[in-house]
C-alpha cells in the first residue's frame, strides 16, 4: 500500500474526536459517560412496531429516491403548514448527515466560501473541506449568540452559504427571532445560500423554536427523526426547500445513498404521531439539575435548548481540564473538537439520573484541581 494513493484532501480531514472519546468509553469499566449526543430514552413502541410490521411484510427493498410517499405527504403537510411557500418541496435523506452531505455538495463549488458559528458542529468543515469549499469562522464567544454585524464583515465575494444550527451542537444556545431575521434577511440581501441544520428544534426550552425559513422562503432547511424519536442509528432525515434546489439533491442523492431505508421510513410514518414533549421535559428538567449544582463554579453560556452544556474550563485549557476528568472516569470532550478555542468543554445530559448525579460530583471535584 502506498499512501499517495489516498486523496489529498483527507490530510485536511481530522478522525472525530467525539469517536475517540466513544471508543475509549468502551474500554473502561464503568465510566461516567456525559460525551455523547445519544438520547438515553428508547425509540418509542409505536415507532418499533412499525418498522417490525415493514420488515415481516417484506418491505425491504429499494424506495423512490425522494422517499416513500405516504412519509413525504405527511412530512409536505407538516411543512406546508408551518411556512406556507409555495415552492418548498422534500426530500427523505438517510439520516440528517446524509443530509448536510448531499446538500453541501450539491450547493458548494471549490473555491467558496461558507461562513459557519464558531463553536459549531464538528461536520461542518469537513464537509466543507469534502466539497472543496473553504470554512469561514463567525466567533460567537462569550454567549454564543449571533451577531448579524460580524456576519456581514465576514462576507467577500466568494461567500457562497451561511450554515446555521439552533438549537446549537455543542452549545445547546438557541437563537433568537431577531438573530435568525437579520441572517435570513442578510441571506437575501447579498444572494447566498442559507442552510439551517434543525435536528434539535423539538428542545427549545426558553422560548419559541423559530427557522430562517420564516423570513427567508429560499432557505433550506436540514431535520431529521435521529434526537426527537430517539432514533439515532436508524439514519432518516429529510431536507426542504426550494423545488429547483431538492431537484438537484435527488439526482445526487440517487448516485450516492440511493434511499433511506425502507423500513424505518415506515417508521417515520408512526413516529410523526408520537408526542415527544415527556422527552423535552426530561432533558429540561435534567438540564436545570446540572446548571443549579454547577452555575457558582463553572461559566454556562447558552443551554437554552438541544441536550448539551459548553461551560467554560475553570482552570487550564479545555484539553488539559478533559484530561483530567478522564482520568477521574468522567468522559467529557474538550472544546477544540468543536471551535478554534480551547477553553470550554462539551458535556451531554442525555444520560441517567445516577450517571448526571455522579457527573456533578465528579465536576465539582474538578473545580478544586487548579494544578496537576
Amino acid at each position: 500500500m502506498n499512501d499517495a494513493w489516498i486523496a489529498e484532501r483527507m490530510s485536511r480531514i481530522d478522525a472525530s474526536g467525539i469517536r475517540k472519546v466513544f471508543e475509549l468509553a468502551a474500554q473502561m469499566k464503568d465510566p461516567v459517560d456525559l460525551s455523547i449526543g445519544q438520547p438515553d430514552f428508547d425509540v418509542p413502541e409505536p415507532v418499533k412496531d412499525a418498522a417490525i410490521a415493514a420488515i415481516r411484510s417484506g418491505q425491504n427493498g429499494y424506495t423512490p429516491t425522494q422517499g416513500i410517499p405516504e412519509l413525504r405527504e405527511k412530512l409536505q403537510a407538516e411543512v406546508n403548514g408551518r411556512y406556507g411557500h409555495a415552492d418548498r418541496q422534500l426530500i427523505v435523506t438517510s439520516g440528517t448527515s446524509g443530509g448536510l452531505v448531499v446538500a453541501i455538495l450539491t450547493l458548494v463549488n471549490p473555491g467558496d466560501e461558507v461562513i459557519v458559528f464558531d463553536p459549531y458542529f464538528v461536520m461542518y468543515k469537513h464537509l466543507v473541506t469534502l466539497a472543496g469549499g473553504t470554512t469561514v469562522f463567525v466567533d460567537t464567544y462569550p454567549d454564543f449568540r449571533i451577531d448579524v454585524a460580524k456576519v456581514r464583515a465576514a462576507i467577500t465575494p466568494r461567500t457562497k452559504m451561511m450554515l446555521v444550527n439552533s438549537p446549537g451542537n455543542p452549545t445547546g444556545a438557541v437563537a433568537t427571532a431577531a438573530e435568525l431575521r437579520g441572517l435570513a434577511e442578510l441571506a437575501r440581501e447579498r444572494d447566498i445560500v442559507l442552510v439551517s441544520d434543525e435536528v434539535y428544534r423539538s428542545f427549545c426550552f426558553e422560548s419559541e423554536f423559530h427557522s430562517p425559513a420564516e423570513w427567508n422562503a429560499d432557505t433550506i432547511v436540514v431535520d431529521g427523526f435521529s434526537k426527537a424519536y430517539s432514533m439515532t442509528g436508524w439514519r432518516l432525515g429529510y431536507i426542504h426547500g426550494p423545488a429547483r434546489i431538492i431537484q438537484e439533491i435527488g439526482k445526487l442523492q440517487q448516485f450516492t445513498f440511493v434511499c433511506a431505508p425502507h423500513p424505518v421510513q415506515r417508521a417515520g410514518v408512526a413516529a410523526l404521531d408520537v408526542d415527544t414533549g415527556e422527552f423535552a421535559a426530561a432533558y429540561r428538567g435534567r438540564r436545570d439539575r446540572i446548571v443549579e449544582a454547577l452555575r457558582d463554579k463553572y461559566e454556562i453560556p447558552g443551554a437554552q435548548g438541544a441536550f448539551y452544556l459548553f461551560p467554560r474550563a475553570p482552570w487550564g485549557s479545555g484539553s488539559e481540564f478533559v484530561q483530567e476528568a478522564i482520568r477521574r472516569g468522567l468522559l467529557i470532550i474538550p472544546g477544540n473538537v468543536f471551535s478554534r478555542s480551547d477553553t470550554h468543554f462539551r458535556l451531554s445530559y442525555a444520560a441517567s439520573e445516577r450517571t448526571i448525579d455522579r457527573g456533578i460530583e465528579l465536576l465539582d471535584q474538578l473545580t478544586h484541581k487548579k494544578h496537576l
